[in-house]
Protein backbone atom coordinates (compact mmCIF):
# COMPACT_ATOMS: atom_id res chain seq x y z
CA UNK A 1 0.00 0.00 0.00
CA UNK A 2 0.84 3.29 -0.95
CA UNK A 3 2.58 5.76 1.57
CA UNK A 4 0.85 9.16 2.03
CA UNK A 5 2.67 11.67 1.41
CA UNK A 6 0.86 14.71 2.54
CA UNK A 7 -0.88 13.11 5.71
CA UNK A 8 -1.47 16.95 7.34
CA UNK A 9 -3.76 17.71 4.32
CA UNK A 10 -5.52 14.25 4.68
CA UNK A 11 -6.42 14.94 8.66
CA UNK A 12 -7.48 18.65 7.50
CA UNK A 13 -9.91 17.28 4.66
CA UNK A 14 -11.20 14.77 6.89
CA UNK A 15 -11.66 17.56 10.09
CA UNK A 16 -13.40 20.41 7.72
CA UNK A 17 -15.91 17.07 6.16
CA UNK A 18 -16.77 16.13 9.68
CA UNK A 19 -17.37 19.73 11.00
CA UNK A 20 -19.87 20.51 8.10
CA UNK A 21 -21.51 17.61 8.52
CA UNK A 22 -21.73 17.18 12.51
CA UNK A 23 -22.69 20.92 12.35
CA UNK A 24 -25.71 20.14 9.24
CA UNK A 25 -26.62 16.73 10.47
CA UNK A 26 -25.78 16.79 14.17
CA UNK A 27 -22.97 14.57 15.64
CA UNK A 28 -25.37 11.44 16.57
CA UNK A 29 -27.19 11.36 12.65
CA UNK A 30 -23.36 11.63 11.33
CA UNK A 31 -21.82 8.48 10.27
CA UNK A 32 -18.50 7.86 9.68
CA UNK A 33 -19.76 6.34 6.19
CA UNK A 34 -21.16 9.84 5.51
CA UNK A 35 -17.78 11.60 6.42
CA UNK A 36 -16.59 9.22 3.57
CA UNK A 37 -19.15 9.82 0.95
CA UNK A 38 -17.69 13.47 1.58
CA UNK A 39 -14.50 13.00 1.05
CA UNK A 40 -13.81 12.27 -2.90
CA UNK A 41 -12.58 8.89 -2.77
CA UNK A 42 -10.59 8.43 0.73
CA UNK A 43 -10.96 5.16 2.13
CA UNK A 44 -12.61 3.82 5.53
CA UNK A 45 -8.88 2.60 5.74
CA UNK A 46 -7.16 5.74 5.29
CA UNK A 47 -9.66 7.56 8.50
CA UNK A 48 -9.76 4.87 10.46
CA UNK A 49 -5.44 4.96 10.16
CA UNK A 50 -5.85 8.58 11.41
CA UNK A 51 -8.84 8.59 13.49
CA UNK A 52 -9.80 5.23 15.59
CA UNK A 53 -13.25 6.43 16.26
CA UNK A 54 -15.56 9.04 15.45
CA UNK A 55 -15.23 10.72 19.09
CA UNK A 56 -11.82 10.63 18.39
CA UNK A 57 -12.53 12.71 14.91
CA UNK A 58 -14.84 15.19 17.70
CA UNK A 59 -12.05 15.95 19.80
CA UNK A 60 -9.61 16.78 16.90
CA UNK A 61 -12.40 18.95 15.56
CA UNK A 62 -13.05 20.86 18.89
CA UNK A 63 -8.82 20.74 19.34
CA UNK A 64 -8.42 22.24 15.42
CA UNK A 65 -10.98 24.49 15.62
CA UNK A 66 -9.50 26.67 18.71
CA UNK A 67 -6.63 26.28 17.67
CA UNK A 68 -4.20 28.16 19.17
CA UNK A 69 -6.97 29.35 21.75
CA UNK A 70 -4.70 27.69 24.91
CA UNK A 71 -1.69 29.55 23.78
CA UNK A 72 -3.24 32.83 23.63
CA UNK A 73 -4.94 31.75 27.49
CA UNK A 74 -2.21 30.71 28.70
CA UNK A 75 -0.23 34.15 27.97
CA UNK A 76 -2.91 36.19 29.26
CA UNK A 77 -2.85 34.34 32.27
CA UNK A 78 0.93 34.39 32.90
CA UNK A 79 1.78 38.37 32.02
CA UNK A 80 3.13 39.53 34.98
CA UNK A 81 2.29 43.36 34.07
CA UNK A 82 -1.61 42.74 34.15
CA UNK A 83 -3.55 42.17 37.32
CA UNK A 84 -6.33 40.11 37.65
CA UNK A 85 -9.07 42.31 36.41
CA UNK A 86 -7.39 43.51 33.57
CA UNK A 87 -6.37 39.53 32.31
CA UNK A 88 -10.41 39.00 32.96
CA UNK A 89 -10.89 41.73 30.59
CA UNK A 90 -8.11 40.87 28.07
CA UNK A 91 -9.03 37.25 28.28
CA UNK A 92 -13.21 38.61 27.13
CA UNK A 93 -11.65 40.67 24.07
CA UNK A 94 -9.30 38.14 22.65
CA UNK A 95 -12.61 35.51 22.98
CA UNK A 96 -14.95 37.52 21.10
CA UNK A 97 -12.22 38.98 18.37
CA UNK A 98 -11.32 35.14 17.86
CA UNK A 99 -11.99 34.14 13.87
CA UNK A 100 -13.44 30.81 15.03
CA UNK A 101 -16.16 32.75 16.69
CA UNK A 102 -16.96 34.25 13.04
CA UNK A 103 -17.05 30.25 12.18
CA UNK A 104 -18.94 29.01 14.53
CA UNK A 105 -22.00 31.79 14.26
CA UNK A 106 -21.74 31.41 10.12
CA UNK A 107 -22.32 27.86 10.61
CA UNK A 108 -25.23 28.43 12.96
CA UNK A 109 -25.20 25.47 14.95
CA UNK A 110 -27.70 24.22 17.15
CA UNK A 111 -26.27 22.27 19.77
CA UNK A 112 -29.59 21.23 21.58
CA UNK A 113 -29.69 19.10 18.73
CA UNK A 114 -26.17 17.93 18.90
CA UNK A 115 -25.90 16.93 22.47
CA UNK A 116 -22.30 15.19 22.06
CA UNK A 117 -20.95 18.42 20.93
CA UNK A 118 -22.73 20.88 23.69
CA UNK A 119 -21.39 17.90 26.19
CA UNK A 120 -17.45 18.34 24.95
CA UNK A 121 -17.90 22.16 25.27
CA UNK A 122 -19.08 21.88 28.80
CA UNK A 123 -16.74 19.47 30.05
CA UNK A 124 -13.90 21.59 28.28
CA UNK A 125 -15.68 24.44 30.25
CA UNK A 126 -15.08 22.51 33.75
CA UNK A 127 -12.11 20.76 33.90
CA UNK A 128 -9.89 22.46 31.45
CA UNK A 129 -11.20 26.04 31.42
CA UNK A 130 -11.67 26.81 34.83
CA UNK A 131 -9.26 25.38 36.85
CA UNK A 132 -6.47 26.02 33.89
CA UNK A 133 -7.34 29.69 33.12
CA UNK A 134 -9.99 31.85 34.60
CA UNK A 135 -9.69 30.31 38.52
CA UNK A 136 -6.30 30.97 38.82
CA UNK A 137 -6.72 34.80 37.47
CA UNK A 138 -9.46 35.14 39.49
CA UNK A 139 -7.38 34.02 42.34
CA UNK A 140 -4.30 36.71 41.78
CA UNK A 141 -7.22 39.93 41.35
CA UNK A 142 -7.90 38.47 44.98
CA UNK A 143 -4.43 39.00 46.18
CA UNK A 144 -3.89 42.04 44.27
CA UNK A 145 -7.05 43.76 45.31
CA UNK A 146 -8.68 44.02 41.68
CA UNK A 147 -10.85 41.39 42.17
CA UNK A 148 -13.11 41.13 45.49
CA UNK A 149 -15.20 37.46 45.71
CA UNK A 150 -15.01 34.91 48.54
CA UNK A 151 -15.87 32.10 45.61
CA UNK A 152 -12.81 31.90 43.11
CA UNK A 153 -14.21 28.64 41.88
CA UNK A 154 -17.73 29.20 42.10
CA UNK A 155 -17.54 33.07 40.16
CA UNK A 156 -14.97 31.26 37.40
CA UNK A 157 -17.62 28.43 36.87
CA UNK A 158 -20.29 31.00 36.75
CA UNK A 159 -18.90 33.65 34.41
CA UNK A 160 -17.97 30.75 31.65
CA UNK A 161 -20.76 28.85 31.35
CA UNK A 162 -22.88 32.02 31.37
CA UNK A 163 -20.64 33.50 28.53
CA UNK A 164 -20.01 30.21 26.86
CA UNK A 165 -23.85 28.94 27.45
CA UNK A 166 -25.97 31.22 28.20
CA UNK A 167 -25.01 34.36 25.62
CA UNK A 168 -24.38 31.46 23.18
CA UNK A 169 -27.39 31.95 20.33
CA UNK A 170 -26.17 28.09 19.20
CA UNK A 171 -27.53 27.00 22.98
CA UNK A 172 -30.16 29.26 23.40
CA UNK A 173 -31.86 30.62 20.32
CA UNK A 174 -32.92 33.92 20.42
CA UNK A 175 -33.36 37.47 18.35
CA UNK A 176 -30.20 39.40 18.19
CA UNK A 177 -32.46 42.22 20.22
CA UNK A 178 -33.18 39.43 23.26
CA UNK A 179 -29.98 37.97 22.97
CA UNK A 180 -28.02 41.74 23.41
CA UNK A 181 -30.29 42.18 26.62
CA UNK A 182 -29.04 38.78 27.80
CA UNK A 183 -25.54 41.05 27.41
CA UNK A 184 -26.52 43.95 29.20
CA UNK A 185 -28.06 42.47 31.80
CA UNK A 186 -24.85 39.82 32.39
CA UNK A 187 -23.23 43.25 32.14
CA UNK A 188 -25.20 44.56 35.09
CA UNK A 189 -24.52 41.56 37.18
CA UNK A 190 -20.61 41.45 36.89
CA UNK A 191 -20.71 45.47 37.87
CA UNK A 192 -22.97 44.32 41.33
CA UNK A 193 -20.09 42.20 42.24
CA UNK A 194 -17.10 44.79 41.29
CA UNK A 195 -16.02 43.37 37.28
CA UNK A 196 -16.64 45.54 34.84
CA UNK A 197 -15.56 43.25 31.47
CA UNK A 198 -17.25 44.86 29.17
CA UNK A 199 -16.90 47.88 27.02
CA UNK A 200 -18.84 49.49 24.03
CA UNK A 201 -16.84 47.18 21.51
CA UNK A 202 -17.34 44.75 22.95
CA UNK A 203 -21.51 45.02 22.86
CA UNK A 204 -21.01 45.80 18.97
CA UNK A 205 -18.91 42.32 18.75
CA UNK A 206 -21.53 40.81 20.09
CA UNK A 207 -24.00 42.37 18.26
CA UNK A 208 -22.19 41.22 15.36
CA UNK A 209 -21.81 38.00 15.97
CA UNK A 210 -25.63 37.37 17.25
CA UNK A 211 -26.61 39.05 13.74
CA UNK A 212 -24.45 36.57 11.53
CA UNK A 213 -25.76 33.55 13.26
CA UNK A 214 -29.36 34.97 13.23
CA UNK A 215 -29.19 35.47 9.46
CA UNK A 216 -27.67 31.65 8.79
CA UNK A 217 -30.89 30.49 10.42
CA UNK A 218 -33.17 32.58 8.81
CA UNK A 219 -31.44 31.31 5.22
CA UNK A 220 -31.12 27.59 6.74
CA UNK A 221 -34.68 28.10 7.58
Amino acid sequence: MARNKYPEETINQILTVALNLFIQKGYEQTSIQDIINELGGLTKGAIYHHFKSKEEILQAVTDQLFKGVDEMLSGIRDDNGLNGLEKLRKISRVSLDNPAQNELASAAPNLLRNPKMLAAQIENIIEKGVPVYIQPIIEQGMRDGSIRTDYPRELSEALMILTNLWLNPAVIQASPEMMLRKVRLFDEILKGLGLELFDEQMFLRYEELFRLSAREVSINN
